[in-house]
């Protein structure tokens, strides 16, 4: 579903789908359906171009239609959504079950609905479609397109003064630094840096800055702004009329074009040393073409981009990524913009400062603007506090912040319309709330924002490129990630989050309740479909029978919960956190036969499931992590759309039931103690995400056991990630595997040695490994080496004899592309790894067991860092109890010069 058509989307392939002989339609239905499928494929195609036009160019009659579309669409797809939940399942269905359920196709209606009832159900859906068709033609909606903005709201970054400009002092002498310095061939070329930061953060103001610093030491500069829809050819005009402002003072009347226009830039920049900016570029299409304009002369010449989406800057190249200001320069904007310094703020103000300043998230437009705000507030300090609550609920109706909004709303309506839903969606969220990355992206499928494509990629790994996008847009950060650098959480700076708080408001997207006093409420016309609770009982709002989507945030209790029963539309249902004393056994859940996604992660007494779960036959994604749910009901086979489990590792299993399971693309954490399940699992073709525990059988059968696993595991063709945790340290790996051609993270907690399908021909794209072992060989890192993918490296011996590999263990082609490598509980130098292996190597961390180094044998060169061109830092550890301080003081002084000799002397942690 996308934002700006409703569900439109969705619904139009779910008509279609409902033609089908299978579902034995009567032909009166067929034709009305038909009737309807026409007309909403028209509106659909007339609400994408209203999505286009910012709402507050759009007249009120026209923003009342669309909503009143998006509603209508919702309603109907409720409607088919009932009929397909009852009638299809995980199978097709048969044509009597559909002509059994005909009677109740077109509307939620009780089994005594007669069959004159249903006509008229048909007809009011008409009526409505009529009725808004009706409106899109007397409003001329399809003729509806964007307006060019006259003014930019970004055009007072140009005319700051230079007395204004606070923190950028250092970013601004960074890029002055990466500009004019470097050796003397490449001086002469021509140099180009890329600034890409989030809207507001300050970009244009630094290039501005650095363009008044340096524009003395050039022939000719021009600063010239691409936006998001450019015209070229004015474009072009405007950098010759910016170079040369008297020769060119007619160009934007002459009739010239395309290569015309390029030609003259070229032979106008030929022989001539400039710097010229071209700021807030938003696709790559655009500089392809200027860069043609712009000739490369050998003449030290400068080209200055700006960008908020990250992949621009580094195709333009030479990307500087600008960071928000530091704590002390956000206070000194701060407080010099309403009182004239910090230390004419009265004592009182300091506490409510400071929050506020960590919601403006060191973003200089949001300091200024929210500054702004308080000018007039010096002696309120409940008028400031008032500001500190509402920045991310309130402060975007004051108009004071109109030109921080539309600078954000560029970011917003340069997003594609799936895209537009995804970041709406972020809107349930809290401030400073870290988002997990696989529950946020199961939900916008559950959402059904994430639709397929013509491609091979799954829902998730769609959904995935979907979350890469808007962190490449700047609109998303990044929170954590896990040890191969893919995230792991992420998160909304406040100021985007206060726009798509206020958006989703003005279009009834989300409904969020803040508590007892605070709640945004439903427009006149619209129903509650997302609810959000944030630290907040059972809402206020009296209809939930639209509900599609409840989150209950920071560990709600909620006593009505047998409300929800009656919520028969619930897609999404998030209690994580919950306490649920008055409910463990859950029974309500089996009633929400909607459900795609459910989470009872870290609930409270919650202690079983409904045995009855087998009902959800829709769920795709079920999350049970800590929980005291100790054993999954047998109707579980039934769900045979589930994509996504998470569970406790104690969680019992029916007997036999992973066969049945084909779906599943992310199993955790599954506990296997028998042959059996670990052959079951060959079965899950669609995995792609794994973590099994290895548990002691008590039967002595520890080989049978890890070679059926092996098996299993060759069998899944799409793993990508892969955790093993074994009982048994002195278990081994060991088997023939088909392919494990897709794994990129393995992680291995116990295994008597190296697998021996741990290798280049089986593991193409492993780029992460971590595997705990017994004993390491000098062949087990060689096969290491040979990995041509592997980035990340986490080798531990967890044995009780002390291991040495000395010098030379690998080749000097080993490990091309490793950037980070652990090496723990054995001894070893870093000579192991001759000149050649590991040039791109930048931490490394690894043991000395000096006891095995007598006077005589130990190497000074066996420390020697040169060849590791590419090192940042370095952690050594010392084993053994026989450790002397004369040995050890040794190393550490060697360590030390060699990072001091090292060009980029690295740092050394002993």
């Amino acid at each position: 579903m996308e934002f700006a058509t409703g569900a439109l989307g969705t619904l139009l392939p779910k008509l279609g789908k409902l033609l089908q002989d299978e579902y034995n339609l009567q032909k009166g239905a067929k034709k009305d359906i038909e009737f309807l499928s026409r007309e909403l494929e028209r509106t659909q195609a007339a609400l994408c171009y209203v999505g286009e036009v910012p709402r507050e160019e759009l007249k009120e009659h026209v923003r009342m239609w669309a909503r009143d579309v998006r509603e209508l669409s919702y309603d109907m797809e409720d409607i088919v959504d009932t009929f397909l939940v009852r009638v299809q399942g995980p199978e097709p269905p048969s044509k009597r079950s559909a002509k059994r359920f005909i009677k109740k196709m077109m509307g939620i209606v009780t089994k005594a609905t007669t069959r004159h009832e249903i006509g008229q159900e048909i007809k009011d859906i008409k009526e409505r479609v009529k009725e808004v068709a009706e409106r899109r033609d007397r409003y001329k909606v399809d003729a509806i397109r964007p307006a060019n903005t006259m003014v930019d709201p970004r055009i007072t970054s140009l005319y700051t003064k230079a007395t204004d400009l606070v923190g950028i002092d250092e970013a601004t002498e960074e890029l002055i630094t990466r500009l004019t310095k470097g050796d003397d061939i490449s001086m002469q070329k021509q140099r180009i840096v890329s600034i890409v930061g989030f809207g507001g953060l300050g970009k244009t103001t630094l290039a501005k800055a650095v363009h008044d610093k340096l524009k003395k030491q050039f022939d000719c500069t021009a600063f010239v702004s691409v936006s998001q829809n450019p015209d070229l050819n004015k474009l072009l005009k405007n950098m010759l009329y910016e170079l040369d402002k008297e020769k060119y003072a007619n160009v934007h009347s002459k009739m010239l074009e395309g290569k015309h226009l390029i030609d003259q830039l070229r032979e106008f920049l030929q022989n001539k040393r400039y710097l010229i900016i071209i700021d807030d570029i938003w696709d790559i299409k655009p500089w392809d073409i200027l860069r043609c304009a712009l000739q490369e002369n050998c003449l030290e010449s400068t080209v200055i981009t700006t960008t908020r989406i990250l992949d621009v800057a580094e195709q333009i190249g030479g990307c500087y990524q600008l960071k928000p200001l530091t704590h002390e320069s956000s206070k000194l904007l701060f407080y010099g913009r309403i009182f004239g310094s910090e230390g004419k703020c009265p004592e009182i103000f300091f506490e409510v400062s400071e929050k506020i300043l960590k919601k403006c998230g060191g973003v200089p437009l949001a300091i200024i603007t929210t500054a702004s705000l308080l000018t007039n507030k010096r002696g309120n300090i409940k008028g400031w506090y008032d500001v500190c609550g509402s920045i991310g609920w309130g402060l975007a109706r004051n108009p004071s912040v109109s030109s921080m909004r539309k600078i954000l709303l560029l970011s917003y309506y340069d997003l594609p319309s799936h895209l537009k839903a995804c970041l709406l969606y972020l809107s349930i969220f809290p401030e400073d709330y870290e988002i997990e990355k696989y529950r946020l992206i199961w939900r916008w499928i559950a959402e059904d924002f994430v639709q397929h494509d013509e491609g091979s990629q799954s829902l998730f790994e769609l959904g995935e490129t979907y979350l890469n996008e808007l962190i490449n847009r700047s609109l998303i950060q990044v929170a954590d990630t896990y040890g191969d650098g893919t995230i792991m959480y992420c998160r909304v700076h406040d100021m985007v989050l206060e726009l798509i708080c206020s958006m989703s408001r003005e279009e009834c997207f989300v409904t969020t309740v803040l508590g007892d006093s605070m709640q945004s409420t439903p427009s006149t016309g619209s129903k509650v479909r997302r609810l959000s609770l944030h630290n907040a009982t059972w809402p206020t709002v009296t209809d939930l029978s639209k509900l599609r989507s409840l989150a209950i945030l920071n560990a709600a209790t909620i006593n009505s919960m047998l409300s929800l029963s009656r919520c028969q539309l619930l897609r999404v249902l998030d209690l994580g956190g919950c306490s649920l004393e008055h409910h463990p056994s859950l029974e309500f859940v089996s009633k929400l036969v909607h459900l795609r996604y459910l989470s009872l992660s870290c609930t409270r007494f919650a202690s079983e499931l409904p045995i009855d779960m087998g009902k959800l036959k829709f769920l795709q994604t079920l999350v049970l992590d800590n929980t005291k749910i100790k054993k999954l009901p047998s109707s579980i086979v039934c769900l045979r759309k589930l994509m996504f489990l998470v569970m406790e590792e104690c969680t019992r299993l029916p007997t036999n039931w992973l066969k049945y399971l084909t779906s599943l693309e992310t199993l955790a954490t599954l506990m296997v103690d028998s042959a059996c399940i670990a052959e079951e699992l060959g079965n899950l073709a669609q995995l792609r995400w794994l973590r099994v525990v290895l548990k002691d059988n008590k039967e002595g059968r520890w080989d049978d056991l890890c070679a059926a696993l092996v098996v299993s595991l060759g069998k899944l063709h799409k793993i990508q990630t892969l955790l093993v945790t074994s009982d048994d340290v002195a278990a081994g790996l060991d088997g023939s595997v088909e392919s494990l051609g897709n794994l990129s993270y393995l992680r291995i907690s116990g295994t008597r040695s190296l697998p021996t399908w741990i290798n280049p021909a089986s593991l193409l794209l492993l780029s992460f490994l971590d595997i705990t072992m017994v004993e390491v060989r000098k062949e087990d890192i060689q096969a290491l080496g040979m990995l041509q993918a592997l980035r990340y490296l986490v080798v531990t011996v967890c044995g009780k004899t002390l291991q040495v590999l000395g010098r030379f263990t690998v080749g000097p082609d080993a490990f091309p592309c490793a950037i980070r490598c652990e090496l723990s509980g054995f001894s070893t130098v870093p000579s192991m790894f001759p000149p050649g292996a590991m040039p791109r190597l930048e931490e490394f961390r690894f043991c000395i067991g000096l006891e095995d180094f007598s006077e005589g044998e130990f190497v000074a060169d066996d420390l020697a860092l040169g060849h590791l061109p590419s090192i940042q830092r370095v952690d050594v550890g010392f084993l053994g109890e026989q450790t002397v301080g004369k040995e050890r003081a040794k190393v550490q002084e060697k360590l030390r010069h060699e990072a001091e000799i090292h060009p980029n002397h690295p740092s050394i942690n002993l």
